[in-house]
């Protein structure tokens, strides 16, 4: 079994909260790590039919079945249970006493901003990270695998065929989560939109144009981003322009939490067709910036990832807001180090200032200087 790098985090949760949430995405290893971690409380699934009905019909009586506490799995579907949940840990002083767990982000934070404020510490826990991949005999993935296959555990782990389990993946989050999150009748439509937002890999939002391509309007486009954003399936990585005279462009920008469901939305049969594909590089730019993201989640903290770009053009991929400095980063998805590639942050130099940062590149030289700033080999991510 991978040790999370998130562990850490969750037993400081665990120490100071009565209630830890654990949320993100369908299969990111949320329930392995609950029960491992949480091994001498029960473990329910409330998309046990059974468990669901006693919870949902008789929630006191399903709840006093628990006087340690317990896991409880997919407890968004049900609502009812958070008022209880209230009463019972507001007269208990232990901490740590029910851990909630889901995948639908936007109706637990829901329930629990009703009933439960305060009261609960929040881990949100992404597929595996670099390290954690270097724990598992994929560890010595190419890039262009790294890409293909993700960092879903069970494709990663138990070396699923990717192609088939992100078909599977792709059905089973279309048919429960969408369908419990919003009452969509046209169920393909809305997987047609999916496929349109893959062939927008770090592009900037434009609900309009993702809109007409296929039929609905923007107001629809954005309410279908949201549900793919509530549900761990895209990330929306926002513009700085904090402190900037400037025209700047506002929009966010969209990746994936996941670069191998990306790859399979775009049709890619097999990790060598990247070598050459028109999408590698948003996807190896999609696979850096996730993994950013995901040193932050694990360390309990939120995202201060953003990016730069005017309305001439001038761009930097990632700009990390530390507080007193910032820190740009430009990410190539080329071998070779070309000069270039220092371009922007030389620019970003001559208005910011700032000189911390450099390029993450798919090269094998780290720590070759160019001016200012740095190169790296991208797996040296982890470091940022």
């Amino acid at each position: 079994m991978v040790t999370r790098k998130s562990n850490e985090i969750l037993d400081q949760l665990a120490q100071t909260f009565k209630i830890v949430a654990i949320t993100g995405p369908r299969q990111s290893g949320k329930t392995t790590l609950a029960k491992a971690f949480f091994d001498e409380k029960p473990y329910i699934s409330l998309e046990n039919p059974d468990e669901l009905a006693h919870a949902t019909n008789d929630p006191r009586g399903f709840l006093s079945q628990f006087p340690d506490g317990a896991v409880l799995d997919e407890v968004q579907r049900t609502p009812q249970l958070f008022s209880y949940l209230q009463q019972i840990v507001d007269e208990d002083s232990r901490k740590a006493l029910f851990v909630l767990s889901g995948s639908n982000n936007f109706l637990l934070q829901q329930s629990i901003t009703q009933s439960l404020a305060g009261r609960v510490g929040y881990l949100e826990l992404l597929p595996f990270c670099l390290k954690e991949i270097q724990e598992t005999p994929c560890k010595n993935f190419s890039t262009n695998e790294s890409i293909f296959y993700g960092s879903y555990p069970a494709v990663i782990y138990e070396k699923l065929n990717p192609r088939l389990w992100f078909q599977s993946y792709i059905r089973t989050y279309i048919e429960r989560d969408v369908r419990q999150l919003k009452n969509i009748n046209d169920l393909a439509m809305f997987q047609k939109f999916l496929y349109v937002c893959a062939g927008r890999v770090g592009q900037e939002i434009n609900f309009s144009k993702l809109g007409n391509e296929i039929g609905i309007d923007h107001k629809t486009a954005a309410a279908w981003l949201g549900i793919l954003e509530a549900s761990y399936i895209v990330y929306f990585l926002q513009p700085y322009y904090k402190n900037f005279n400037k025209r700047i462009i506002k929009a966010p920008k969209l990746y994936f939490y996941d670069t191998g469901l990306a790859a399979n939305l775009l049709g890619i049969r097999q990790a060598e067709d990247l070598q050459y594909h028109s999408y590698r590089g948003p996807l190896f730019e999609n696979l850096v910036i996730t993994e950013l993201l995901k040193n932050r989640y694990n360390m309990g903290e939120k995202s201060n990832l953003y990016y730069f770009k005017d309305s001439i053009g001038n761009e930097i991929d990632i700009v990390i807001d530390e507080g007193q400095k910032l820190k740009a980063i430009e990410i190539k998805s080329g071998a070779t180090l070309a000069g270039d590639y220092f371009k922007n942050l030389h620019y970003w130099q001559k208005v910011t200032n700032q000189t911390d940062g450099g390029v993450l590149y798919d090269g094998i030289k780290n720590e070759s200087k160019h001016g200012e700033f740095y190169a790296w080999n991208w797996r040296k991510v982890a470091d940022f």
